[in-house]
């Protein structure tokens, strides 16, 4: 059998993750790169053992051989690369956000729909196989009606005004920095397991470091040296480092949410517990294969990720024995995974399992939302 052929755009952090994910599958072929600047194109392409490398991502979208696209580049690139990647043909897993602005996503849905090309957000944390057994606890009712929703997403990777990232400027990353990049994760994955949408919030955003220090020589060239106070340039910032907003549902649930991306030795930890009227949920992304199950009469649980141990359905996202830990990786894979099975058949639902743009439509949505309420200190109808 043929493998799929896909090429990918951008060669930061989430670019290489996304091609070793791929290669995983076995079906696929990564047979093209592409990045802004050919030398780095080029490099990273012999890196990774790419054949094809392009400095325009235009080229990568004109090879009539390339399937499928995946866009792993700074935000406000992603609107016009997918579009752009539609337009010729091409099926197209886009990272988060689909876009800037609501009328740009909007305008992606539309075009996916009316291409009939297959469409994804990698929205990968909802494929830790305890997230989808906890969604299947809500949908048999397990949990009972749903009183509440609390948790936070925490890091510390801009925890000094030296640290410095493109999320940070606006022009690249749009209005929010925390919301839109980790923020919007939890949301998602809120409303994925519990199946409620969110109709009303108010936020309220803080930024701690109102000026950063840029550094003006290249992070990788003096990694480990200290850079001198002339190899910096201070930069106000407009975006959020900290942020808490305040959920209610379609049903009488409630739900607050903290995210921050200066708290002291939170490297990426997202974590949320669910309050039904049978018993709580509660999960941690940096101890990814358990789910504490809690009640009031009788003894709380630990579940493990273990095959025999949860839904049917699940072990579809499940590789490995009990005991043998899945994490961040595999999450990507088998969202991968489920994506090429559609491609693979030519036949793409409305509905798939997979995050598809509608699911990057509804995170712009919200994102417009918070911003829009932390604005006005206002509650704020979704």
């Amino acid at each position: 059998m043929s493998k799929i052929k896909v090429g990918v755009i951008g060669t930061g952090f989430i670019g290489p993750a996304h091609i070793e994910a791929l290669r995983r599958l076995g079906n696929i072929d990564v047979v093209a790169l592409a990045d802004v600047d050919e030398e780095t194109a080029k490099e990273k392409a012999a890196q990774l053992s790419i054949d094809n490398y392009y400095g325009d991502y235009r080229k990568l979208l004109a090879d009539s051989a390339i399937q499928s696209v995946h866009i792993c580049t700074p935000n406000n690139l992603h609107y016009q690369m997918a579009k752009e990647a539609l337009e010729a043909g091409k099926h197209v897993v886009c990272e988060k956000p689909l876009a800037i602005t609501v009328a740009e996503a909007e305008e992606l849905v539309e075009l996916a729909e009316k291409e009939g090309l297959a469409n994804a957000v990698h929205f990968n944390i909802r494929y830790y196989p305890l997230i989808r057994q906890m969604k299947m606890m809500v949908e048999n009712g397990d949990i009972g009606d749903i009183y509440a929703i609390h948790g936070s997403y925490l890091q510390d990777w801009l925890f000094y005004a030296t640290d410095y990232n493109w999320r940070l400027e606006p022009e690249l990353s749009g209005k929010s920095c925390a919301i839109a990049d980790i923020g919007s994760h939890w949301i998602d994955l809120i409303e994925y397991i519990s199946g409620r949408k969110i109709v009303e919030l108010f936020a309220d955003f803080a930024t701690f470091h109102k000026i950063r220090k840029k550094p003006l020589k290249p992070l990788e060239t003096y990694a480990g040296k200290i850079l001198k106070p002339e190899d910096y340039a201070d930069i106000p910032i407009n975006t959020e480092d900290y942020a808490t907003v305040l959920f209610k549902f379609d049903t009488d649930a409630r739900g607050v949410l903290t995210v921050s991306q200066v708290a002291a030795g939170r490297k990426n930890r997202l974590y949320f517990e669910m309050d039904g009227s049978n018993r709580a949920v509660a999960w941690d992304s940096e101890n990814p294969n358990y789910v504490w199950i809690g009640r009031r009469d009788g003894n709380n649980e630990q579940l493990m990720k273990d095959p025999s141990l949860v839904f049917p359905e699940v072990r579809e996202l499940i590789s490995f024995p009990g005991g043998h830990n899945e994490a961040f990786g595999d999450t990507s894979k088998q969202l991968f995974k489920e994506f090429y099975a559609v491609v693979a058949t030519g036949k793409v639902s409305q509905q798939p399992l997979y995050p598809s743009f509608e699911a990057g439509l509804r995170e712009t949505v919200l994102c417009e939302k918070i911003l829009e309420s932390n604005e006005k200190r206002q509650w704020i109808k979704v």
